[in-house]
């Protein structure tokens, strides 16, 4: 999981935003005999962050990411 964190620098929010991410992945697929679905795997392949939003301001004009050390 990522251990990325967001912070509006507006309003101080650390808890609330609006994230619009773009994925590319390659799925495996198991169909049963009588045609329902499971996704046993799934690889991501690329992922891109298109957008970060503030829940409390509405814009993610002043919104910085804060890397979390591990």
């Amino acid at each position: 999981m990522d251990q990325t964190r967001y912070r509006c620098t507006a309003c101080g929010n650390l808890t609330r935003f609006d994230v619009t991410v773009s994925r590319l992945t390659r799925e495996f697929h198991h169909f049963s005999v009588g045609g329902a679905l499971e996704i046993e795997q799934t690889e991501i392949l690329d992922e891109t962050v298109d957008e970060i939003l503030c829940r409390w301001c509405g814009h993610g004009n002043d919104v910085v990411r804060i890397d979390r050390e591990e």
